[in-house]
């Protein structure tokens, strides 16, 4: 046998034809002796979790055997690619997998003592510490760096900024010049204008945004993960924090909010991607869900499928599918650009060039 050998509707092009898979690669052309596997259908590049724990559980660092059943539900559920967002466990063992998703490492959080969740990241007692810390996580991690932004102060009783304004700048002019990019776990309001203004890359949760950041996100192409199926979770945490009566309000006034802030910040042209935080309060393996709650907040069904596949591998620097790309694909009966719940079903999971369901 030469290889596989695939026709159907390839997606976002929309256009019907042959697609070869040889030595875990897509080409283009005829390759004589192939066996065909799939005759029709939609063929759409494998689906991206942009924001994503594998290693991280309810209670803290998983197991690596725990961490490949993480991996391998978000797999049989058409996740290929996996940008981690900090986790406290190396899972470098996990890439050498042929049979798991692709993992784009961000090693561990940034944070700082008593302002985010303990044993999860490195906390830095003095905040001129963050460059180094940011240039040892860029060459531990593969080319993201994850910043806690936000989180409460309990002090003040409400969500506030962890890092001033200048080591912000600092330190991700440092990430920058190691090749590495950098995200932030922010919550709240305040945190947003300072990270946005030293060159951050992208932002995760975003709930605190507003038209003026808004905007400031899409003049310098800054991305959005909003994890929207992890926001539900805000009035139970508002429910859990009696003793910080501003900070649970405040919280309720975020969830309630976010479809809008979405929303606006899709129609101001802010990169947006599908990320749903799992590995702690999420379950894995609900990259759909995710998908379909941004197609709620404002996308369009095509927008929502491609911040969840074609865009999202883009962003990452994995390509579609394409000549020479990697045979990373998922093949569905029917098209799920007329309904994204044809995304829960699909005919077959090809993970380099190995049909694995």
């Amino acid at each position: 046998m030469s290889g596989f050998h695939l026709r159907g509707v390839v997606l976002p092009d929309g256009e019907e034809r042959d697609l070869w898979v040889v030595n875990g690669r897509v080409r283009t052309k005829l390759v004589p002796g192939a066996e065909t596997i799939v005759d029709g259908g939609f063929l759409l590049p494998g689906m991206v979790d942009a924001h994503c724990h594998v290693g991280l559980g309810p209670n803290g660092g998983t197991t690596l055997d725990e961490a490949v059943e993480q991996a391998e539900l978000d797999r049989d559920n058409g996740t290929l690619l996996i940008r981690d967002c900090g986790v406290p466990i190396d899972t470098r063992p996990l890439q050498e997998r042929l049979d798991l998703p692709r993992i784009v490492r961000a090693g561990r959080h940034l944070s700082r003592p008593r302002r985010y969740i303990r044993h999860l990241g490195v906390e830095l007692e003095d905040p001129s510490l963050l460059p180094a810390a940011v240039a040892e996580q860029a060459a531990y991690g593969d080319g993201w760096v994850k910043l806690v932004g936000d989180w409460i102060d309990r002090d003040l009783g409400d969500l506030a900024p962890l890092w001033p304004d200048e080591v912000l700048k600092e330190a991700i002019d440092v990430a920058h010049a190691a090749g590495a990019k950098v995200t932030a776990h922010t919550f709240g309001e305040d945190a947003l204008p300072g990270l946005i203004n030293a060159g951050i890359d992208c932002i995760e949760h975003g709930t605190g945004l507003t038209d003026a950041t808004i905007a400031e996100m899409a003049a310098r192409g800054t991305a959005l993960v909003p994890t929207l199926i992890n926001i539900e979770l805000f009035p139970s945490i508002a429910d859990g924090a009696e003793k910080y009566p501003a900070y649970a309000a405040h919280m309720r006034e975020l969830h309630a909010r976010v479809r809008h802030t979405v929303s606006s910040a899709v129609e101001a042209g802010v990169p947006v991607y599908a990320g749903t935080d799992a590995g702690g309060g999420i379950k894995h393996g609900r990259l759909v869900d995710e998908v379909i709650a941004l197609h709620e907040a404002g996308m369009s069904r095509e927008q929502a499928l491609a911040a969840g596949s074609w865009a999202a591998r883009s962003w990452l620097g994995w390509p579609g599918l394409t000549e020479g790309s990697p045979a990373d694909l998922l093949v569905f009966a029917d098209d799920p650009r007329d309904d994204l719940q044809v995304l829960r079903d699909p005919a077959m999971i090809m993970l380099r060039g190995r049909v694995v369901r």
